[in-house]
């Protein structure tokens, strides 16, 4: 948590930001984007853990009206109780809600994948905590996907203890409607997961949690890397008719997918963000974690250098496609360059899609899927940016019709830049008046 890991120590606030370039008027929301902000003098072991702060920047009419930056308040930012009591029982009201900020149903969460989402206002307020109820009674994972067509919020949570997976299905208008236990081996930090128009896709892969790093309180993150557990992604009907088809596949880890969608033959064809044993190891130790066992000798000489580097872009996009009717799974790289955050046009999620958005070390990536090329906005030395937000253009005719929404930092400070998806040309630079520290996941909210 150091360099532009480092937390802020405060909550401003500041209206009429500047603007370089011209924001398009039709930009009339707010951009928000979490991550984890110790308090001060309350450092964290790892760069995942901490109190979560959503950054936000209200846009209309052509105008950065503010940008203000606010703590989640859970129990455990007041310090009020422990999220892990001494018997490994995790209240989930008291978790941090660092990872990413949705909107649903008309209202904002924010959230992290072991406990319950945090309801905010749109001025970034907290009202609380949500169990949509009372009937959710496993942790929310922080990448829910929404269907395009259904406007179902489909999710899951996954346990330190039996039940390992539960899936969730929220109604359009935000009632849980559907929650089963998939069964699994055994507890794994399954971060991701992707979704079809007929069938969700389940990461079983070998990061797995170890309680005695949970008692010893060796590294802040009670997982580790176990090569008995296996790799292996499941194909399931989201209908509930029938069981998970699994495929086995080579060992590796994936925090974020990408998209899948289902092709002209049946197969499910999924695309994310993939890293190999030792490339995983390089990011994990570099980011504060027990480095895992694949050791040093599987660490390539491409993960070393990333470490060596400071850069933590170590995964590389990759393409499954699996057949549920004759269990085969084949599997490509599909660039050679350290990428992360893969987004897409939210429009098409669960279906087929031609770009993909990433960021790496020193630029933002779009890939065009259907071509096999790439373009890139670059950023220069010693700027890095965050996780790249598709925003649609109103009435878009072609699925890259629209703008990309990043944070972007350097020793100088942040601004939120506005980019022509189309051609990652730069649109708008909307200055901000602190640096923002490297983050997770954000959206952007219209008003409309």
């Amino acid at each position: 948590m150091s360099g532009r890991m480092a937390p802020v120590p405060d909550e401003i606030e500041a209206l009429g930001l500047a603007v370089t370039g011209t924001l398009p008027r039709e930009l009339t929301g707010r951009y928000f984007r979490n991550g984890p902000n110790p308090l001060p003098g309350q450092p964290s072991g790892h760069w995942f853990s901490g109190p979560g702060m959503i950054h936000g920047v209200r846009l209309r009419d052509g105008c950065a009206e503010w940008y203000r930056n606010r703590w989640v308040r859970t129990a455990q930012l007041a310090g009020d109780a422990p999220f892990v009591r001494d018997d490994l029982t995790i209240d989930r009201t008291v978790v941090a809600a660092n990872t990413h900020v949705i909107p649903h149903a008309d209202k904002i969460f924010a959230l992290v994948e072991v406990g319950f989402p945090y309801e905010v206002t749109p001025e970034l307020d907290t009202v609380g905590p949500c169990d949509f109820g009372g009937r959710l009674t496993t942790a929310m994972s922080a990448h829910a996907k929404q269907d395009p067509v259904t406007g179902e919020l489909l999710f899951f949570g996954y346990g330190f203890f039996p039940p390992y997976l539960t899936y969730h299905r929220l109604s359009a208008d935000g009632r849980l409607v559907e929650s089963r236990e998939i069964e699994v081996p055994g507890p794994t930090m399954m971060h991701d997961f992707a979704i079809t128009e007929h069938h969700v896709v389940w990461l079983d892969l070998p990061l797995v949690f170890d309680v005695d790093l949970a008692v010893s309180g060796e590294g802040a993150m009670p997982f580790r890397w176990d090569d008995a557990y296996g790799a292996r992604l499941g194909v399931m009907p989201r209908g509930g008719g029938g069981d998970v088809r699994w495929f086995e596949i080579d060992p590796c880890y994936m925090f974020h997918v990408g998209n899948a969608h289902e092709d002209a033959a049946g197969r499910v064809v999924l695309d994310g963000a993939r890293y190999r044993p030792g490339d995983f190891a390089a990011l994990w130790k570099l980011v504060g974690g027990v480095t895992p066992q694949p050791a040093q000798d599987a660490a390539s000489a491409a993960s070393r250098a990333a470490v060596a580097s400071g850069s933590v872009s170590a995964a590389h996009l990759y393409r499954w496609v699996l057949d549920p009717a004759t269990g085969k799974v084949d599997g490509k790289q599909l660039d050679d360059r350290g990428v992360e955050f893969p987004t897409h046009d939210d429009a098409r999620t669960g279906h087929e899609h031609r770009y993909l958005y990433t960021v790496a070390s020193d630029a933002i990536v779009k890939y065009d899927l259907n071509t096999g090329s790439s373009s890139a906005y670059d950023l220069g030395k010693d700027t890095e940016a965050g996780e790249a937000v598709f925003v649609s253009a109103e009435g878009a005719r072609a699925e890259d019709e629209g703008w990309l929404l990043s944070i972007v930092s350097s020793d100088s400070g942040s601004d939120l830049r506005v980019l022509d998806a189309a051609d990652l040309s730069l649109t708008a630079t909307v200055h901000l008046p602190r640096r923002v520290p490297s983050g997770f996941h954000g959206s952007w909210i219209p008003d409309a």
